[in-house]
């Protein structure tokens, strides 16, 4: 996911990153289809005509898309028609209710909301802003219910001038210590109970697994190879093992023990100083780190001022684990995982009992990773799991034009990992994740979002959200385009005959393209979809993904109204004839991001996360382009969790 801003309603990355020159040569889109269509067929269990489907062939003579989308899906909805207002939108037939709001209370104690007074004491209890990664824990624990359980919300950052009045976007000057500490606390995570009664979902107020997390207060522990390292060690934690806080918090995952993951993505805008002769200079501009910082946090917090505390951003850019069945449960940083930019993290029990971990860098020009442990996943004893995520092996992917992907390992003193470029340990290589990964030769993606297997069909899918900076001579058989603009999604087969054969922790996969996002009435644009793909069916910057239980894919994007459409929620088969036919079935208001789809276990509820709405240009607190989802005067627009359920309940999508 990429962080806004009121004023200019564009992706804020660093543009003066390192890019990684070492794109092959590649050939044409029409080339690159063309070589795919029989390799498609031959891994799908396709005709080559089917196959030639999926990317765009020609519709049948006298077939209206609406029909043949209509007969070659095995999903059910009136599909939605694309639009941009002020208003959420869902298909017909179903219900979409909003579920907690911005400044709602989580812990027990929280004051009611009140956005002209607000304080960081209120704030470090009620939910946070900007809703982002959503999961979901069956109550009982170790249950399989889907109308009692516990939610885990990300807060990935907050936008000033949308939060407090007579704020602008370019005001840190006239940011307080209060309000740079509203803002820590509405970073983070909130855990709460819920319940659902019908068709209707609610928070259980009080609740004994409540809490929240937060950039402010928290206590964290590093676990893990960098854990006690000299680089990770600062006046305030002489160990190197602790750290309060977390920030910037986008996807996530879950693991198969119940434990959750929590992404720290754009770690790089919360901190300045003088990077010249900084000992970290060459570690933190590699990753975007610059003199000035997007927050005022450092006017108020040493620790992130980098002349006072030269090592406090090694330790952020790392994936947080925690129980959310456990209130108490301390925070831990798993350092094995690596530290770049994390969109989320998913994971995988391989065939042989190890837990397989993908995670993407989003960033442009950035990598795809996976975790394999050493160890092996107990299903009987929950805590025997605790150091799965210590114990591993990092990969980074390299994609070649013949449909092959090699993982490469990040180990130390393997290839050029050594001393001699700096690295002089395993702590080194995981702190410096990016710069490791450029050594070994990985491949530039198009930003790599959520990265998540098929519990299905065991294959991965990687969304790449967009990468307009990409030149002609830039680009490769995995990311085609040039000015990348509506971005694209690749599906990952590791070897194995059958989903529950496939080996997961393999060195080698293959690859293939699953669709090309954008219109595909405007032939620049290169898009590629099964055919009947209809006016509303596509889509534009995928982000994030979920899948259903009957394998489908439910894709949410983030960077659509720059294509004259909301984000939103759209869904495909990724198998026979609807393969790549993606079906529109949510649409967000306006200025927002659609992040966080989330099933329950029956597939009767999609959790999803409305964030930033109302953040476009011109569009502030007095004056919001909506004040969803309350529509009250006076009150800004507020980020939400969404519930959405079937009319009558049953399954979503079918």
């Amino acid at each position: 996911m990429t962080e806004h801003t009121a004023s200019q309603f564009v992706e804020i990355v660093n543009d003066d990153d390192d890019i990684p020159a070492h794109a092959p040569a590649v050939p044409t889109m029409g080339d690159l289809v063309a070589a795919r269509v029989s390799r498609r067929a031959t891994l799908k269990g396709m005709s080559v005509a089917a196959a030639m489907a999926t990317v765009g062939g020609a519709i049948t003579a006298g077939v209206s898309r609406e029909a043949l989308a209509a007969s070659a899906s095995t999903l059910t909805f009136k599909e939605l028609p694309h639009g941009y207002d002020e208003q959420m939108h869902v298909a017909e037939g179903y219900n979409a209710g909003v579920l907690i709001r911005w400044g709602d209370a989580v812990t027990a104690g929280a004051p009611d909301f009140d956005v002209n007074n607000q304080t960081a004491e209120a704030q470090n209890k009620q939910f946070g802003y900007n809703a982002d990664y959503v999961g979901f824990f069956p109550l009982p624990q170790g249950s399989g219910a889907s109308d009692h359980g516990v939610l885990v919300i990300n807060h990935e950052y907050t936008i000033k001038d949308l939060m407090f009045d007579g704020i602008g976007p370019d005001d840190l000057a006239k940011m307080t210590k209060e309000m740079a500490e509203i803002e820590m606390a509405a970073h983070g995570a909130s855990v709460i109970e819920v319940k659902k009664d019908g068709e209707t979902w609610t928070v259980v107020p009080g609740s004994r697994y409540a809490r929240r997390i937060s950039a402010l207060d928290t206590e964290m522990q590093f676990t893990g190879p960098a854990a006690g390292h000299d680089r990770m060690k600062t006046g305030t934690d002489a160990t190197g093992t602790k750290v309060i806080g977390t920030l910037n918090n986008c996807a996530g995952g879950e693991t198969p023990w119940g434990t959750v993951l929590i992404a720290e993505e754009n770690f790089h805008g919360y901190f300045k100083g003088t990077l010249e002769n900084h000992p970290e200079k060459r570690n933190y501009e590699r990753y975007g780190i610059k003199d000035v910082s997007r927050y005022a946090w450092a006017d108020h917090h040493d620790r992130f001022d980098l002349d006072k505390e030269p090592n406090e951003a090694n330790r952020f850019g790392w994936m947080v684990e925690f129980d959310p069945y456990d209130p108490n449960a301390v925070p831990k940083k798993r350092t094995a995982l690596g530290r770049f930019k994390h969109e989320g993290a998913t994971t995988i029990v391989n065939p042989d009992g190890r837990l397989v971990v993908y995670t993407g860098d989003d960033q442009r020009f950035e990598y795809v990773y996976k975790y394999v442990s050493n160890g092996t996943v107990n299903t009987e004893d929950r805590a025997a799991n605790g150091d799965l995520l210590d114990d591993g092996v990092l990969y980074v992917g390299k994609f070649d034009a013949d449909g092959t992907l090699m993982w490469m390992p990040l180990v130390h003193g393997e290839g050029p990992l050594t001393a001699e470029n700096g690295f002089n340990s395993q702590a080194d290589v995981l702190i410096e994740t990016r710069r490791a990964a450029d050594l070994l030769g990985a491949t530039p993606m198009d930003r790599p979002e959520d990265v998540e297997p098929n519990p299905a069909t065991s294959t991965v899918f990687m969304m790449l959200t967009n990468n307009t900076k990409r030149k002609d001579e830039q680009t490769d058989a995995a990311n085609p385009r040039a000015a990348n603009k509506h971005g694209h999604v690749i599906e990952m087969t590791p070897p194995g005959g059958s989903p529950a054969a496939r080996d997961h922790a393999a060195q080698e996969f293959t690859w293939d393209i699953f669709l090309m996002a954008g219109n595909p009435a405007n032939p620049e644009d290169g898009a590629q979809y099964a055919s009947g793909v209809t006016e509303n069916g596509w889509l534009s910057c995928p982000d994030n993904v979920a899948f259903d239980k009957k394998g489908r894919i439910w894709i949410t994007t983030d960077g659509a109204p720059k294509s004259g459409l909301a984000d939103g929620v759209w869904a495909a088969d990724v198998e026979g004839h609807g393969r790549a036919l993606t079906r529109h079935f949510f649409r967000t208001p306006r200025g927002a991001e659609m992040c966080g789809p989330c099933f329950t276990p029956d597939d009767t509820t999609l959790f999803v996360a409305v964030q930033h709405p109302a953040d476009e240009k011109g569009s502030t607190f007095a004056n919001p382009s909506t004040r969803w989802p309350d529509f009250t005067a006076g009150m800004p627009p507020r980020p939400s969790v969404v519930a959405i359920t079937r009319k009558g309940g049953g399954v979503i999508g079918s």
